[in-house]
């Protein structure tokens, strides 16, 4: 799979996903479900990190991190493209390794589908 990560952008999106269904690991929670309004070709994720992470460079770490881990599990397992998602940070990402976190993710992910 090679689309195009296409972030949710309207308030109303978001407050639609965190009224959905969620799983959670160490790493993340992960709200999901379908938003009427948004195009089925595209990989529709967005990911949050919290200011009580750490300063701006700490979050952004761990949303690039975020963002290659899903190009890679797209990859790896189907993804169902009529589900949004919202991928919420938690602190522990920050001193974990990559790997980890990968395999973590990727069972998370089995478990939705």
């Amino acid at each position: 799979m090679k689309s195009k990560i296409l972030a949710l952008s309207k308030n109303e999106e978001f407050k639609n996903l965190l009224k959905g269904k969620k799983i959670s690991n160490k790493y993340v929670t992960i709200f999901f479900g379908n938003l009427s309004n948004k195009d089925n070709k595209k990989f529709n994720i967005s990911f949050v990190a919290k200011k009580k992470i750490g300063n701006a460079v700490k979050r952004n770490k761990i949303k690039r991190r975020l963002r290659n881990i899903f190009n890679e599990v797209g990859k790896k397992i189907s993804i169902k493209f009529n589900y949004s998602y919202l991928v919420i940070a938690k602190p522990t990402m920050l001193n974990n390794e990559y790997t980890k976190i990968k395999e973590t993710l990727l069972l998370s992910f089995k478990k939705i589908y």
